[in-house]
Order: structure tokens, then sequence, then C-alpha cells
């Protein structure tokens, strides 16, 4: 079994790497802001193009660069990433006057936060996986509840710190966290078994695109709240501060979701709340577009409800593909978080655009429920007729059982033996649970 001082430093990093997250989406109103960097709606959607691209590839090479390099190598070139893109963004911070200057270093920040992203997030679950071979389940879900919470933490942090005149004090903390991660982790051995298997991969099934296409509008959906949330409540003359504590309630819902339907899968079986999630988001997004000017309290309960609709939906996706198209089971967790990561581009960088060429946020999240309702309609393509998921998290397939059992066992590596890092099939949000 893993020491405790491993265990508690993946845990403390899904916290970190949820804070280190949602930082730029948490600091929209700065970024926006006439004062500050005073980013258009156009500008600001395509600060976080580079994040979605260099996610994507991450997270499709992350497998096979720890089958080369070795979990823990990528992990801490993860952090490493994390680490630059709050510099980056520290030092964009004594740049605002030379804007072009700023909004390039900014750039360059969400790119390294996209591959932070894609390296880290994986080999977290692979190691929550190898370390708990006999629970996986529960393992998985305290990693990603914890990377819930630090999502849910970054908007207040934005928020206390704004009202104290210190917003860059959030990148600073998670710069000095993410510090700290690195020098316990580079002293810890975090090692894993690996299923690794020669040969060519089988061909992608046709089934495989209704899951990614469900991915797809799954990642606009929710990037339409993650990042335009506070901007749409400002716009109606919600405070800043209001407008944060609603995206903090957002990202609250979608990890006691994921939660909530975990615990209650006996009784509520996870298709039914697959089918139903989806209607329940549309609903929310129909409410927002229809808040009044002003609304704070109404605002917060419209995001807890989107949120609530978001919560296990990605989860589940990767828990019925990995259940329904057993041909890639290995790899079918990346290819979907690479889906995800397409659709949080569209709605990160598709809005900005639409809003300059007049078009209202509120009228965006109304159109946004059509995408939730074809989401839904999507939900039967991918789970009808199947037995509700017996797990609400990525699972290794029977041979990465074997090999995790046995790495708990610790036992030795045969001479001559490649050396080479487990694939887990986790991600950003748990299968029925992924983090976010």
């Amino acid at each position: 079994m893993s020491s405790q001082a491993e265990s508690r430093t993946v845990y403390a990093a899904g916290l970190v790497q949820g804070v280190v997250l949602v930082t730029f989406p948490a600091a929209s109103t700065i970024f926006t802001s006439s004062s500050q960097y005073g980013l258009s709606s156009t500008q600001y959607g395509a600060m976080f193009l580079p994040q979605a691209i260099v996610a994507v590839a991450t997270a499709l090479s992350q497998g096979g660069l720890a089958e080369r390099f070795g979990a823990k190598q990528v992990y801490l070139t993860g952090l490493a990433a994390n680490l630059a893109a709050m510099l980056l963004l520290i030092v964009s911070r004594f740049t605002q006057a030379e804007r072009p200057l700023a909004y390039g270093l900014l750039l360059a920040a969400t790119a390294c936060l996209g591959a932070g992203f894609g390296l880290t997030v994986p080999s977290l679950n692979t190691f929550a996986a190898a370390f708990h071979p006999d629970a996986v389940d529960r393992s998985v879900l305290v990693l990603n509840s914890l990377l819930g919470l630090g999502t849910a933490l970054a908007p207040v942090f934005v928020a206390a710190f704004v009202g104290l005149g210190v917003w860059v004090a959030l990148p600073v903390l998670a710069a000095a966290a993410v510090l700290v991660l690195a020098g316990m982790s580079m002293r810890l051995p975090l090692r894993v078994a690996a299923d690794h298997q020669g040969g060519q991969r089988p061909p992608i099934p046709r089934q495989f695109w209704v899951f990614a296409c469900f991915a797809v509008l799954y990642g606009f959906c929710e990037t339409m709240n993650g990042n335009w949330s506070q901007l749409d409540l400002t716009s109606l003359g919600v405070s800043a501060t209001l407008a944060s504590l609603a995206l903090t309630v957002f990202w609250a819902m979608v990890t006691a979701g994921r939660v909530l339907f975990a615990a209650v899968a006996r009784w509520f079986p996870s298709r039914l709340a697959y089918h139903v999630l989806p209607f329940v988001l549309a609903g929310a997004f129909v409410l927002i577009s229809l808040l009044p000017r002003g609304s704070a309290g109404l605002g917060i309960v419209a995001f807890a409800l989107a949120g609530f609709g978001c919560s296990a939906l990605l989860p589940l996706t990767i828990s019925f593909g990995q259940e329904k198209l057993v041909s890639m089971a290995a790899v079918i967790s990346g290819l979907l978080i690479a889906c995800y990561q397409l659709g949080y581009g569209m709605a990160a960088f598709g809005v900005g655009p639409l809003r300059d060429a007049g078009l209202s946020l509120p009228g965006l999240f109304g159109a946004s429920a059509v995408v939730a309702v074809v989401l839904g309609g999507l939900s039967f393509g991918v789970a009808h007729g199947r037995p509700s998921p017996r797990s609400l998290h990525p699972r290794p397939g029977p041979a990465q059982a074997r090999l995790l059992s046995s790495a708990a066992a610790g036992p030795a590596r045969p001479a001559g033996t490649a050396r080479t890092a487990g694939r887990y099939t986790g991600s950003r949000r748990p299968p029925t649970s992924p983090a976010r």
C-alpha cells in the first residue's frame, strides 16, 4: 500500500489544482475592467483558446508520456506548468499599462494552465487508483471532490482579495501552494504499475462518436456557466462580490451533485440521472436568460441549479463509455476529456465575438438551453437500454486491477523489465464524478 504521505500529497494536489484551474475565470471581472486589463469580450474569450488547445494535446498524449518517462515525472511536469501559469499571471499584473504585452503574457499563462491540467489531473487519478486498489471508487471520489472544492474556493478568494485591493494575491497563494506540493512530491516515490499493451490499437467504433458529441456539448454547457456567469450577472447590475458567490455556488453544486448521485445510485439509477440532468440544465439556462436586473439571489439559485444539472454528466459519460466501448476502454477517458476540452474552447472563445457583435449574454444563455436539450436527446443514444454503470468513477480494467494490486503489495521488479507508468483512465472530473 502507499504511504500516508503519498496519499495526502495526491489529495492536496487535487485541491490546489482546482484552485489553479478556476483562477482565470474567477478573475473575469478583473480582466474586462477598463481600470485593469480592459479586455473586450472577444479578447477575454480568446484568452482561453491556448488553454483548450494545449489541454487537448496533453490529455491525448499523457498516457504515452507516462509510459515513456514515468507517471511521477509527468505529474511533476504538470505542476511546473501550473506554476508557470501563475507566475505569468502575476507578472502580467505589473504590465497592465502595456496592454498588448500584458495580453500576450495572459495567453502564455493559459497555455501553461492547459498543459498543467492535461498532465496533472490524469496523473492524480492514476495515483489515487494505484495507491488504493481495494477502494478505487472511494479514493477517486475523494480526490475529485477535493478538486471540486478547489474550483469552488477560487471565486471566494478572488472576491476577498478584490475587496482588499490585492486580487493578485490569489495567483501568489496558488503559486506558493504548487511550490510546496512540488517539494513534497519530489521526495516521494509515487510509483505505479502499468498495463502496457503492445501492438496497434483497435479502430475506433462508430458508436464512439455519439459519446464524443455528448462530451463536446457538455463541455460547451459547463463552460457557459464557469466562464461567463460573473460577466452575465455584473451586466445585470449585480455586484462583483455576489457574482463571484454565484460562481462559487455553481462549482460547489457540481461537486455536491456528483457525491449525491454516487451515494444514492442504489435507489436512484445512474442511467435515469443521466437522462434527467440535461433537462435540469436546460431549465437553468432558461432561468438565467430571464433574470431581471439586480436579482442577485435568483441568479445564485439559477447557477446553483445549473451546477446540479452539470454534476454527474461527464463522469457518467466516461463510465458508460468504459462499459459499452470495451475495445477502447483503456483510452476512452482521455479521448472524451479531449472532446470535453473542445467544447470548453467553443464556449470560452466563441461567446466573445458573438457578444461584441451585439448579442447579449442572457440571450446566449437562452440559446444554450437548446444545446442542453440536444444533450438530453444524445443521452438516450449513449445510455438507452443499458444498465447503470457499477461505478460513477473511472476504473482500471481487469489487467490493470491485477497490476495495481501487485504494485500495492510491493513486489520487486524483475531485472530487465521495462519501466513504464500506469495508464489510468481517469481525468479533471470523475467519471461520474470528474473533476472539474
